[in-house]
């Protein structure tokens, strides 16, 4: 039962640092990346689809992203998407395909960015700490209820504690990597 709470914990730890890793992704670094799209829905027929669901995207240049509508309709409603989202790019259409030029990052939008990036560092340590706390909190009650010896708690806390460590440094990682990356001129 406690192992089962523990490699519970594990995979929720990993989610966790998975989850942080594409919020990352999705942050703009100068360099033009599929990703800056995930969150864009754009409203299709009703319904707020993706645009990576409506459209082939690809990045030809290192500041430029493409976008093919497999339906060339939808072709203004995702550049009307692109216009309302936070990412601050013009689109250009050509009646075909969308061209996204994703310009050089200011020293000042850099700073925001690595604030922001922080910030979803620390709320994915904070979400690893509550996997730890919650998991511990249940290994204490199956103590009480007698499933557990106070020894085998003791050692399945500690396990808990080293995935706990082992998940938060792989989150600051790769915070420390995204801030390199968007640092860079």
């Amino acid at each position: 039962m406690a192992k089962e709470i523990v490699a519970e914990a594990e995979a929720n730890m990993k989610k966790t640092v998975e989850v942080v890793k594409k919020e990352f992704a999705s942050l703009r670094a100068g360099r033009a990346t599929p990703a800056l799209l995930d969150k864009i829905n754009v409203n299709y027929y009703g319904t707020p689809t993706p645009v990576s669901q409506m459209a082939n995207i690809t990045a030809p240049e290192a500041r430029l992203l493409l976008i093919q509508p497999w339906d060339k309709s939808s072709l203004p409603e995702i550049e009307r998407a692109i216009h309302k989202s936070d990412l601050g790019i013009n689109p250009s259409s050509d009646g075909t395909v969308i061209r996204l030029a994703i310009p050089q990052l200011t020293q000042e939008r850099r700073q925001e960015l690595v604030k922001v990036i922080r910030k979803k560092s620390e709320e994915g340590r904070v979400a690893i700490r509550n996997v730890r706390r919650d998991t511990n909190d249940s290994l204490k009650a199956g103590e009480k209820k007698g499933e557990l010896s106070e020894d085998d708690l003791r050692r399945f806390q500690e396990e808990v504690q080293k995935l706990t460590d082992k998940y938060i440094k792989e989150v600051d990682q790769a915070t420390h990597t995204k801030e390199q990356e968007i640092m860079q001129v």
